[in-house]
């Protein structure tokens, strides 16, 4: 889950890294908030879960008199869609340089790795693209509390060298928060000395608890129903949904469907042993999503038993057209009970496939 900006800096704050002097405004608040001890000049930053929200005028350089009218103005609009419902007013840093430092999951190593740059700011992304070696990495074993000096040295290089402190305590908060991603963009350097200007925090999903985390945010609705009902669910952006039984069975669903030039709208595995309430559930969910206009079931009968999944199915009631692909315990009562409710129903996962992919097509 992404934590928002002033949540993250809170964070920061405990571990020792330096962040401006600033205040939390909700859209509940007293609009006559005083700003001025923050100096001549602030920051207007709407918190909202979005990239890129300076571009979309989600960040706002104002005086201090200014102030209360800017925040007025960025509580009636919306950031990519998103409403603001939280702003927060920093002091205007006097920023001499930018640099980019984030703390990531390399997956392929199972090791934490570092992502350094002296160029950092809102196009970081694109520098990455034009100038590769601009993007320093360094891996830190997983076995370490700490980052070696020597690595310090070898990816900082040149840049200052009171950067060191906190790219440490910034590896502190993304181990000690459970954290997948842990970013500052820009890290600046000032005359009164160096600043996380932005931050940014992504904690595993399987940590919230630990992390005193009760409510998944980034959950859609269905997705945090799909949580309630056990399923392992990921909403995706095509027209055909996806339902199956093991996590190997249902990607190689949505692989397929990808092969034969169809749009999976999501994955949805039911787990072994589904009955027919839980494949009722399922079905009501994925018919549920905006845009799916037809749902593949592939299921394999082994503790699931066939004519339980059917039962399921035709309980449902769905208005798309669900094709079936069943196969295992009492497969035959599955498919006559299926048969006689005049669902499609065929052999293989290829040609359930093959048939989604030509209705929609």
């Amino acid at each position: 889950m992404k934590l928002l900006e002033y949540e993250a800096k809170d964070i920061f704050k405990k571990y020792g890294i330096p962040v401006a002097e600033g205040l939390v405004v909700k859209k509940t608040d007293d609009p006559g908030i005083n700003v001025c001890n923050l100096g001549d000049e602030v920051v207007i930053k709407a918190q909202v879960d979005v990239g890129g929200r300076g571009k979309a005028g989600g960040v706002v350089i104002c005086s201090a008199g200014e102030a209360q009218d800017r925040i007025r103005e960025m509580f009636v609009r919306d950031i990519k869609g998103i409403p603001v419902e939280t702003i927060l007013v920093e002091e205007k840093l006097p920023i001499t340089d930018e640099y980019y430092v984030s703390i990531t999951l390399d997956r392929s190593k199972k090791a934490p790795v570092i992502l350094f740059s002296a160029e950092g700011g809102v196009d970081i992304e694109e520098t990455a693209k034009k100038n590769p070696d601009a993007l320093r990495r360094v891996r830190v074993s997983p076995m370490l509390d700490d980052i070696p000096d020597f690595m310090m040295r070898e990816m900082l290089r040149d840049s200052p060298k009171e950067l060191s402190a906190v790219v440490k305590s910034l590896y502190r908060v993304f181990c000690k928060s459970d954290a997948t991603l842990a970013e500052i963009n820009p890290l600046v350097t000032t005359e009164k000395g160096v600043y996380a200007a932005d931050a940014k925090i992504i904690v595993d999903d399987n940590a919230l608890n630990r992390q005193g985390i009760s409510v998944n945010r980034d959950l859609t609705e269905r997705e945090r129903l799909a949580e309630e009902l056990g399923f392992s669910y990921v909403e995706l952006e095509g027209s055909i949904g996806v339902i199956g039984n093991g996590a190997g069975l249902t990607m190689s669903t949505l692989d397929m469907i990808e092969y034969y030039g169809g749009k999976a709208a999501n994955f949805l595995d039911v787990g072994g042993g589904a009955d027919r309430a839980r494949v009722c559930s399922a079905v009501k969910l994925v018919a549920g999503m905006e845009g799916v206009e037809v749902i593949v079931v592939n299921l394999l009968g082994g503790i699931t038993r066939c004519d339980e999944v059917a039962a399921g199915i035709v309980e449902a009631g769905v208005p798309q057209k669900v094709v079936v692909r069943l196969a295992g315990t009492n497969e035959a009562e599955g498919k006559r009970i299926l048969s006689e409710k005049g669902y499609q129903m065929l052999d293989s996962m290829e040609e359930v496939v093959k048939f989604a992919v030509g209705e929609v097509a």
